[in-house]
């Protein structure tokens, strides 16, 4: 097993000290469940491998924005990186520091704006000259001066998905390199902006350390440009992205990847990175039950409870997760090639295909590797309601979130008058 604070004892996977099989006979399946031990670790790893260098971590809620996960980290120390008023609200509902949250995104409205200035955050990455232009009017109505770092697009391959890379010129993040000095000069023009920082994110899932490496250089020979203008930062944002192992990735180790940036960053600027899916994608998995087992001419299916609605990333990026049987199952159990499918009405909806598992009905599977880009992107398709989250800390389970009830899914939906034709 390379799975974190995961282990088979006796047959059978547990989550630090909690069977996966008695939580999910007391809270159904399917349901996500995260270990609260990897959540530290992962977190710590980025910080301690920083040592005394100046340096903020800011975890990428997009990942997982469920509170008790944005706590956990909190607790530590941890700052946050949010795109929308609601990760902001989820932020400070936990109470995260306000001056440690950075807002990305390209598409910040007039009110996201508002709302952030009013929590005191620390800065905004901005991604566009008409963003740079409302955000000083926005401020100036406010009588605030707002803390920018402009995210430059370096043009770089994050040799990764096309659907997650975000530093090349055809996508839709930051600025292009070429336009980012006059946009510098611009912010260091309006009286309701402070040029805090640059900021550079090239994409997710990334697995070698070069495209960082060419991405901050390019970066740091803008930095010098603006210095020769007289326009000091104090942080340079080197983003997120780096990936963890699914099948046979091979991602750096975090302290190889820390040392790159301290190495592409000098020691005058303070160093700021916004890991999302390496601290919370290996803690948690999806656990969920065969309901029938279906055989075709071509193909065997193991249908289950679990569908694209609880883990979107194979029908959207053709993505590969771990199966695990939880229970070993027995020595006369022949093994077949399943696709694991699940009940939704589009033949996109599968959690894995070709698997060679011992599988029977009503086994009890473990979809790996889960904890980050699941819930956060499930959906209500099908009227199917959305599971439960759970976070194990030692021997302990901790309800974070409830299954979701079917009378909650129509609770705030309004019939047409009676009187209407």
């Amino acid at each position: 097993m390379i799975y974190p604070h995961i282990e088979r004892r006796n047959g059978e996977l547990f989550m630090e000290q909690a069977s996966l099989r008695l939580i999910a006979e007391r809270f159904g399946t399917p349901c996500y469940v995260y270990s609260r031990a990897a959540l530290n670790d992962a977190w710590h790893s980025y910080d301690q491998a920083f040592g005394a260098r100046r340096h903020r971590i800011h975890y990428a809620v997009k990942a997982n924005a469920n509170l008790a996960v944005l706590d956990t980290l909190a607790r530590l120390g941890s700052g946050f990186d949010i795109v929308s008023a609601g990760e902001l609200a989820r932020v400070l509902a936990v109470g995260g520091a306000p001056e440690r949250i950075v807002f990305s995104g390209v598409g910040k409205t007039a009110a996201e704006m508002r709302a952030a200035i009013a929590a005191g955050i620390g800065v905004f990455n901005v991604e566009s000259p008409a963003e740079l232009e409302r955000l000083n009017d926005i401020a100036g109505s406010l009588s605030q001066v707002a803390r920018v770092a402009i995210r430059v697009n370096p043009d770089v391959d994050a040799q990764t998905h096309p659907y997650i890379s975000t530093g090349l010129t055809d996508n839709k993040f930051g600025v292009p390199m070429p336009e980012a000095l006059a946009l510098y000069r611009r912010a260091a023009s309006l009286s309701h902006l402070k040029v805090a920082g640059i900021a550079c994110h090239i994409g997710s899932q990334i697995t070698a350390l070069a495209p960082f490496i060419d991405a901050l250089a390019r970066v740091m020979a803008l930095v010098a440009q603006l210095a020769q203008e007289g326009i000091e930062i104090a942080h340079v944002d080197a983003g997120g992205g780096l990936g963890i192992r699914y099948q046979d990735e091979t991602p750096p180790p975090v302290a190889d990847y820390v040392a790159a940036l301290c190495r592409a960053i000098p020691e005058r600027y303070e160093i700021c990175i916004e890991p999302g899916r390496s601290i919370c994608g290996p803690a948690g998995v999806l656990l969920t039950r065969v309901e029938y087992l279906k055989d075709t001419p071509t193909r065997r299916f193991a249908i289950c409870d679990a569908a694209m609605t609880e883990l979107i990333r194979p029908a959207l990026y053709e993505a590969w997760h771990a199966v695990e049987v939880v229970q070993t199952p027995p020595a006369s159990l022949t093994a077949h090639v399943y696709d694991l499918v699940g009940p939704v009405c589009e033949s996109a909806d599968f959690l894995a295909t070709g698997r060679h598992l011992p599988l029977e009905t009503h086994a009890l599977l473990s979809i790996m590797s889960a904890g980050a880009y699941g819930h956060v992107m499930a959906s209500n398709y099908n009227a199917r309601p959305r599971p439960p989250e759970l976070v194990v800390d030692g021997e302990k389970v901790h309800l974070a979130r409830p299954r979701e009830t079917l009378a909650a899914l129509f609770a705030e939906e309004q019939l047409l008058p009676t009187d209407s034709p």
